[in-house]
């Protein structure tokens, strides 16, 4: 298809390689382009008297493709799957999407020195994918929307521990997939389990889970599982005491209504994660004055969080012991800031006091949907605008690995639209 496509334009005088680009990648743009240019002129194709080799086809034709594909895989859309159940039940362990580069804009790329379609290793080992002898600032090309709440968005997650300890560039980071509950200049807070975005409830996502603890009279079997559409990432245990079965169990409000209704249930119970374990808040790398994140944040627990200001270009704080205990990793790691020093509750740029800081990009706070199974903003931070990916766009694939054969396809999930 693509070949017929190069041999149309080059009927037309087009001969150069960002042509072919443009006419295998926008041809509903560039034909219409091209139509209505007067001095282009319609020439028919010289028959070839000599023939190309095999050898010569194939090695043209897989360069292009795979130019082709990196083009689309950068500028238009990719393809992702899902590994972890962080966004369940929205998202499932397995399905397979596609995130759109282009309706908040494409990045450019930072390292351009990489094997193609690759990420961080090359396919199959742990040989780095890329070198870093060139280095490029990263810009962003004019998108259709920004990120807004309630949008499922890809991002590189930006803490280093969670990048395998390693310093990746930022377009090589690790891929994270999360719903945005709160954009840049929003005051988020969370009480009793909801959500609130300047003082507002945000609207839950339908297919949104909590843990819940279930007792039962009986071992639950995996028929039982498959038939209330839980998976082994949804179950843990059970545990055995006074004759009961206990497990922990990641569950929708719809499910958990339907376990109620089995005769052999004794009780569904939503957990609570009101308990302190140190995880919150996630300024773990503040280096101010000992105790003061402790002293502040202590409290700010799974299910109440909060109130957070979310940092957006050219807001302004000012600098104190408490608002560094928060604020300090983002000032310090991702706001393009050369020399940062905290010392006893102050801040040092360029060797300078600050006593006030204006932040130099948008940051978004991001949430699972299975919320209390999540590692998101509430354990690590801020997302910073230039580690935005994408936009989830569609499921194109969702396969069950835990199930049997003839269950092992979710064909109802196929082309769902993700919202």
């Amino acid at each position: 298809m693509i070949g017929l496509v190069i041999d149309f334009v080059k009927c037309y005088g087009k001969n150069t390689l960002p042509e072919y680009i443009a006419a295998a990648i926008f041809p509903f743009l560039y034909f219409p382009y091209l139509g209505f240019k007067k001095e282009v002129v319609y020439t028919p194709p010289k028959i070839e008297e000599g023939k190309k080799s095999v050898r010569q086809e194939w090695t043209e034709a897989i360069g292009f493709a795979v130019i082709a594909a990196t083009l689309i895989r950068w500028l238009i859309m990719e393809a992702y799957t899902i590994p972890t159940p962080s966004m369940e039940n929205s998202l499932l362990v397995g399905d397979f999407l596609f995130v759109s580069k282009f309706h908040y804009g494409t990045r450019t790329t930072t390292t351009p020195l990489q094997v193609p379609l690759t990420h961080q290793k090359i396919w199959f080992t742990n040989i780095p994918s890329y070198v870093e002898w060139i280095k490029l600032p990263q810009y962003r090309l004019p998108g259709l929307t920004h990120v807004k709440r309630g949008d499922v968005v890809v991002f590189n997650i930006p803490p280093r521990e969670l990048n395998e300890n390693v310093d990746y560039p930022v377009d090589l980071k690790t891929n994270y997939i999360k719903r945005c509950v709160a954009v840049p200049g929003d005051t988020l807070f969370i009480q009793d389990k909801q959500v609130y975005t300047n003082g507002e409830p945000l609207p839950n996502p339908p297919e949104m889970q909590y843990s819940y603890v279930v007792m039962s009279d009986n071992r639950i079997n995996d028929r039982n599982l498959r038939a209330l559409d839980l998976g082994t990432e949804d179950v843990q245990g059970p545990s055995q005491q006074n004759g009961k079965f206990y497990y922990l169990m990641f569950l929708t409000k719809e499910r958990a209504d339907a376990l109620r209704k089995l005769s052999y249930i004794k009780s569904v119970v939503i957990e609570n994660r009101n308990e302190v374990d140190g995880q919150i808040p996630y300024s773990r790398y503040y280096d101010g004055a000992a105790g003061t994140s402790e002293k502040k944040y202590s409290h700010w627990v799974t299910d109440n969080f909060g109130p957070v200001w979310v940092p957006k270009k050219g807001g302004t704080i000012s600098i104190n012991d408490s608002t560094l205990a928060f604020y300090g990793p983002t000032i310090k790691m991702y706001d393009h800031n050369k020399d940062v020093k905290i010392e006893n509750g102050r801040l040092y740029i360029d060797g300078k006091e600050v006593t006030e800081y204006t932040f130099k990009q948008d940051y978004y706070f991001m949430m699972g949907d299975n919320r209390h199974n999540s590692l998101d903003s509430r354990f690590w931070g801020f997302v910073p605008e230039d580690h935005i990916v994408g936009k989830a766009f569609f499921i194109w694939l969702s396969i069950d690995r835990n199930a049997d054969f003839l269950h092992k396809i979710r064909w109802s999930r196929f082309f769902n639209l993700i919202r």
